[in-house]
């Protein structure tokens, strides 16, 4: 009589080094309310945009573009980390 060779597949066993689903991520999974507030935070910082119609005023425009370009940027991140901690199907 011969021993059996288990299958390499079975349903239930892990393989040594290969991550179940939901464990090959690092740290806590997204929280949608977490992330809303973080990105709705953010947003609010944007505020009105200040009057371009002053000729003056072009240096504190560009300053002000720049400052809602990094807010945005960092929005985006959020989000894009809160997408990385998402179990792909």
């Amino acid at each position: 009589m011969t021993t059996p060779t288990p299958r390499p597949n079975t349903p239930g066993t892990a393989r040594p080094g290969v991550p179940l689903p939901g464990r090959h991520l690092p740290g806590e999974p997204a929280d949608p309310d977490r992330i809303r507030a973080e990105v709705r935070e953010l947003l609010a910082e944007l505020g009105t945009a200040p009057n371009s119609g002053d000729t003056a005023g072009d240096a504190s425009v560009g300053t002000d573009l720049a400052r809602r370009a990094h807010i945005l940027d960092q929005a985006h991140e959020v989000l894009v980390q809160a997408l990385a901690t998402v179990d792909k199907i």
